[in-house]
């Protein structure tokens, strides 16, 4: 929905608490080498130098340091949570209070590395921005590809069966029956991917346009951080106070109706597979933040 660098300074934090809902086989292993992987999937963007590599990295451990000993515990709180929810009969309104929860939780991981995203916005080449402008494009350019392909009945398809992969994680196989009920709930929310790469272009025009600003005026550090704290809270409350809000706000009740439409069709035996699950990821949280480093 969202691919700018909001989404990737976002993915940059919580990546490390979500790699399990991205289907990793190890979340130790992955949460270990967190690093590393940041390391290139942020280098991939901007295509570090030399003195860029050393302080990014120490940044990242940094973060990550922060990030085990302050958030995996309540990691285990919103699993813990799910796993009650689970076993009872959710509502939309106990549904929306967990989105509004990440979401909270999402904003907190952003502020607190606003002094790193600065300090980077600040190093910044000409030709690294050129860059971040190139790859903008083609990950738009994937979008298309992926979402945008053929008529709604496709487009419809495809969103459903991505939808599937994720519920397919947490509960494992669905009866044909089931699928088709899922099915339904999904074609169910507002489509229009042309909305949502509009969106996503006009963030990265911001992006683009913020850190040539920081490089033209020279801003310094405590400067630069006041303009991407602007920039983020407008990526959060754009879905709010949006001349699009009807359709956001809309989309984000479908989701919640296709979430419940999953969990009050799953078995008994589905369920025990998604709390098992859970479990798995509760006692890795567990672990990890017990780990000294």
């Amino acid at each position: 929905m969202q691919h700018s660098w909001f989404r990737r300074a976002r993915r940059y934090l919580l990546v490390v608490g979500l790699l399990a809902l991205a289907g990793c086989s190890s979340l130790r292993l992955a949460y270990d080498h967190g690093d590393t992987l940041l390391y290139w999937w942020l280098d991939a963007y901007i295509d570090f130098n030399a003195d860029q590599k050393a302080v990014v990295k120490k940044d990242i451990d940094s973060l990550l340091s922060w990030h085990r000993k302050t958030q995996l515990h309540d990691y285990v709180q919103v699993l813990q949570n799910a796993q009650r929810q689970l076993q009872g009969n959710p509502g939309p309104a106990e549904l929306m209070a967990d989105y509004k929860d990440i979401k909270s939780r999402t904003q907190l991981l952003l502020f607190k590395a606003l002094p790193e995203l600065a300090e980077l916005a600040r190093s910044l080449r000409p030709e690294q921005i050129a860059k971040l402008e190139k790859k903008f494009s083609a990950n738009n350019d994937e979008f298309r590809k992926k979402n945008m392909k053929g008529d709604r009945e496709r487009q419809q398809k495809f969103r459903f069966q991505k939808s599937m992969e994720q519920f397919e994680l947490w509960f494992g196989s669905f009866s044909r029956e089931q699928e088709e009920l899922i099915r339904k709930a999904s074609d169910a929310r507002p489509l229009d991917n042309e909305i949502w790469l509009d969106e996503r272009m006009r963030r990265q025009k911001n992006i683009l346009a913020l850190v040539q600003k920081i490089q033209r005026d020279k801003l310094g550090k405590e400067a630069a951080m006041a303009q991407i704290h602007g920039l983020i809270l407008d990526a959060f409350e754009r879905l709010e106070h949006s001349e699009r809000k009807a359709f956001f706000d809309a989309s984000n009740e479908a989701n919640i109706q296709l979430v419940l439409t999953v969990v009050r069709l799953a078995t008994p035996a589905q369920k025990a597979h998604a709390n098992k699950r859970m479990q798995g990821w509760i006692d890795d949280f567990n672990h990890l933040a017990a780990e000294p480093r």
